[in-house]
């Protein structure tokens, strides 16, 4: 059996502990499987990388697509010469992919974020979203539902200012954090993305807004630890990603031996996980993310 796994960007420290997850999969069902990918999450950045995979006919791919709409073209391409897609961190169009392997669901994850920030700044002021590109359906989804969320009675006395968009480069979502910082009445930044996240809480350490603007977000603990032990940031979310590819493998290998074909109700085993039920629109979800702060973060290690 042969898989690979393409990231949205092979330098994202996020999307290499997936690929670790991956790996790790592999190795205990004998398969073989790779990570491949660009350096840059741009939307077109993936096609080259498609391509490869198109003239080397895999069993399996796991794609992490930087773009919902602008790479179906590609997609259908590699789906035409039998390989099997499990769309991972961001879905696809449901003819796109045989399954999306979800960390939680996108409700889930938006109305949690609305609610620890809510919790951190007490539920009054003004706050803004650092997210990561224009395109990315995870980000925007998630974001949607935050302010659903944000619709509530109870957070009546909160605002959403704006969102900019680091691209999940670090330098640039430095900058939009500073820009962000120049509304004097802003109390809370949410960055639902590693990238973003990191780059706002390094900035805010080191600056005089530690203390005065929280910093909250989906970051893993290794990169947030130190933050969290200076005060900067006082939580956080996020799944395990080494889980969530993990996860994705074992669900590759199944729809590969043909003992799931991405029907609701299916049901496979993925290893130390155990056992998983394919949801509707072959939807499979990872589980709830977990809240990161100075009482737990160093029981992880990711």
């Amino acid at each position: 059996m042969k898989m690979a796994y393409l990231p949205k960007q092979v330098n994202n420290p996020y999307h290499a502990m997936l690929g670790q997850g991956v790996m790790e999969a592999a190795r205990e069902m004998g398969a073989q499987a790779r990570m491949l990918g660009p350096t840059t999450a741009q939307a077109l950045a993936q096609v080259p990388f498609i391509d490869q995979l198109i003239a080397e006919r895999l069993n399996a791919v796991i794609l992490a697509a930087n773009e919902a709409v602008a790479l179906l073209p590609k997609v259908r391409e590699l789906i035409a010469v039998g390989t099997k897609i499990v769309a991972v961190d961001a879905d696809l169009a449901t003819d796109a992919r045989d399954l999306f392997i979800n960390q939680a669901s996108q409700e889930g994850v938006g109305r949690a974020q609305m609610q620890l920030m809510a919790k951190l700044m007490d539920w009054q002021g003004e706050f803004a979203i650092l997210s990561a590109t224009v395109t990315a359906s995870n980000q925007n989804a998630w974001i949607y539902w935050m302010l659903q969320e944000l619709r509530r009675p109870a957070y009546k006395n909160m605002k959403m200012t704006k969102v900019l968009y680091g691209n999940d480069d670090a330098v640039k979502s430095r900058e939009q954090c500073i820009a962000l910082l120049q509304n004097p009445n802003l109390r809370g930044i949410i960055s639902p993305t590693t990238v973003g996240i990191l780059a706002s809480a390094e900035y805010v350490a080191s600056s005089p807004f530690k203390g005065k603007v929280h910093v909250t977000g989906l970051g893993t603990p290794n990169q947030m630890r130190p933050f969290v032990k200076d005060g900067t940031v006082r939580a956080f979310q996020l799944w395990n990603p080494v889980d969530l590819g993990y996860l994705a493998a074992y669900a590759a290998a199944s729809l590969t031996k043909g003992q799931i074909s991405g029907t609701k109700g299916d049901s496979f085993s993925a290893g130390r996980l155990g056992d998983y039920i394919v949801g509707s629109k072959g939807e499979v979800i990872l589980g709830v993310p977990t809240t990161f702060d100075v009482s737990n973060i160093d029981r992880f290690h990711f």
